[in-house]
């Protein structure tokens, strides 16, 4: 990356404060470029979902990785239930999602508690193994709650057999005018679930899959405690990637939390952080950092900067540690501060490998906890920072009442916040969509078939806030 006409400035940059200049290019379409990650992680677009409790479970997992990214599970989840977790997504198909499932005595109430799960609002009657029918919210509208959804489900189907590729079911749906169907095996038994949009998509991502073609899940671990037993645990899992996670990377405990994994002698790669300046990746990947997570105080749940005055604006964090990571051959990955498609452009331009985004993908389907409405009947979902009272109380659960209160007054980050779902994109693929064509396109402008390129042609410019609003759209008019 380089500075329009070389003006790097003499003070630290947001993302907001940067645009990219385009350039010659020959890159003619958006489905040239691959964005496939250039560290060692196999994922096959630059999108990571942060490890935090609000945000990233197994549906989320599953979803992500299904379009070439990777969800990290939180530090805070137990071990019998990470263990759970990624034994299940491991199980997961790469092209069929996972469908919500209902017997036909089951009731209506049962059915619109578990529709929201699914961005596509619809589960899967089953009887014997067998899909029997389809239920949506709309056929449960004006029924009792009571009522069997046996009596109310849509038994006009189409059903996929589980050999065909993506452009083939694209093909029977489209032609049968149905937007999803169940998935079987040759003796009739419901294996999975696909959607008309599902098989476009998966045309246009690839899955990121382990050697043995199973979907990837990575998994945090704190510093504290018995660190080289809780990684030689996650590594047994078959985690696929470890994230040794702390609000202040730069510190002693976590190079002694690393040589603890090192210890190990890992397979997989090993992620760190977070820090913001190059002495900080100089430091954790001589400890033993494949990857370095860089950002304090960016992300929409973070109240560090105002807290402690501590942090730096994202956009030069990432620039110097990517810079710091390629003196040693390894890579970085910015974490928070993301809130629109070009910031994770310009993430990637300043050399970031991938992308984490944390609160962005919490008001979606696929985040943990309850769908809700508010008074004017907005859906959202409750969000929470991993440093918030709430998390605190989770992660000492196991305390001393003495100890619970004294750490309890000593908590940042909010700790509830709704985070409303985008009637156009409520669920997890719609924001890899949107986010995904605007990166393509950067790439397009930038004249890069991938983002290795494309973090080498970027050039990139200062703005004012003026500069920045300019660019904004006025759906509304003026």
């Amino acid at each position: 990356m380089q500075f329009l006409n070389d003006a790097r400035p003499p003070y630290d940059l947001t993302y907001d404060d940067v645009f990219m200049v385009p350039r010659q290019s020959a890159v003619t379409s958006r489905y040239d470029v691959d964005l496939e990650v250039t560290d060692a992680t196999g994922l096959t677009m630059p999108l990571v979902v942060a490890n935090m409790t609000a945000v990233s479970g197994r549906r989320m997992a599953e979803t992500i990785a299904r379009r070439g990214g990777m969800a990290v599970l939180p530090q805070d989840i137990p071990l019998d239930v990470v263990a759970e977790v990624v034994g299940w997504v491991k199980e997961r198909h790469p092209l069929f999602e996972t469908p919500i499932t209902l017997s036909p005595q089951q009731t209506v109430s049962d059915a619109l508690a578990l529709l929201p799960k699914r961005a596509h609002r619809a589960a899967v009657v089953v009887d014997a193994g067998r899909p029997v029918g389809i239920i949506t919210e709309a056929d449960c509208l004006g029924v009792d709650r009571f009522t069997q959804v046996g009596h109310v489900m849509t038994s006009e189907m189409v059903t996929l057999t589980a050999d065909i590729d993506a452009r083939g079911a694209f093909d029977v749906l489209a032609a049968s005018r149905h937007r999803l169907a169940p998935v079987v095996d040759a003796g009739g038994a419901l294996v999975g679930l696909l959607t008309r949009v599902g098989a476009l998509r998966s045309t246009i991502y690839r899955p990121a899959v382990d050697a043995t073609g199973r979907l990837r899940v990575a998994a945090a671990l704190g510093v504290n405690g018995d660190v080289g037993g809780k990684a030689r645990r996650l590594l047994d899992l078959g985690v696929d990637t470890l994230v040794v996670d702390t609000a202040h990377g730069h510190q002693e405990r976590m190079l002694e939390a690393l040589a603890a994994v090192r210890a190990h002698d890992p397979a997989v790669p090993v992620v760190a952080g977070n820090v913001v300046s190059a002495d900080g990746v100089h430091d954790l990947v001589e400890a033993g950092a494949d990857i370095v997570k860089v950002g304090v105080g960016p992300g929409a749940m973070c109240t560090t900067r105002m807290m402690t005055g501590v942090g730096r604006p994202q956009f030069s964090a990432v620039l110097e540690c990517a810079q710091a990571a390629r003196e040693h051959g390894k890579h970085v990955w910015a974490d928070g501060g993301v809130r629109h498609p070009r910031d994770v452009a310009l993430a990637l331009a300043a050399g970031a490998s991938a992308v984490m985004v944390g609160s962005w993908f919490a008001g979606t389907h696929e985040s943990p906890g309850d769908l809700q409405r508010n008074a004017d009947g907005r859906a959202y979902k409750e969000s929470f920072g991993m440093a918030s009272a709430r998390a605190v109380a989770q992660r000492t659960s196991a305390d001393s009442t003495f100890e619970r209160a004294r750490k309890g007054l000593y908590e940042e980050g909010i700790s509830s916040s709704r985070m409303f779902l985008d009637p156009e994109r409520p669920g997890i693929e719609d924001l890899v969509d949107e986010i995904c064509s605007g990166v393509r396109s950067a790439c397009t402008y930038a004249g890069a078939r991938d983002l290795t390129e494309f973090a080498d042609r970027a050039v990139v410019g200062i703005q004012s806030a003026a500069g920045y609003n300019e660019g904004r759209p006025l759906p509304g008019g003026w």
